[in-house]
């Protein structure tokens, strides 16, 4: 009896082991080379503003100059950013949803979150 119960409880332990090394090693597969997925995202919205947006919102998230906003002082609304990219405003800015996937928006989201003025 008391074999039988070791022997459950080193097939939980083990069980349990390769799981979380099957999370770990996920985990690991989603971050960049520094270990941070957030950094990741940061570097892919920067790649896909610095191709996409910086034309007319400025290599720093500004252009004075136009009438573009600062989009370091953008409002801390990613819905609005979310709606505002994917279908432009005010014959101003024209629509991304067509051509930006949810991810790299979301990528943006995080790359301009991080550079938001106080």
């Amino acid at each position: 009896m008391l074999r039988e119960v070791a022997y459950k409880t080193a097939a939980k332990i083990a069980a349990v082991t390769v799981l979380t090394v099957a999370l770990a090693a996920t985990a690991r597969a989603a971050d960049d080379a520094t270990g941070n997925p957030v950094q990741a995202q940061i570097d892919h919205g920067k790649s896909t503003y610095a191709e996409k947006c910086s034309h007319c919102h400025g290599p720093n998230l500004m252009n004075s100059g136009t009438i573009t906003p600062d989009l370091r002082a953008f409002p801390d609304d990613k819905t609005r950013f979310v709606t505002t990219v994917k279908n432009g405003k005010n014959n101003k800015m024209p629509p991304w949803g067509d051509i930006l996937s949810d991810d790299q928006i979301g990528e943006l989201w995080v790359f301009i979150s991080s550079r938001r003025k106080p």
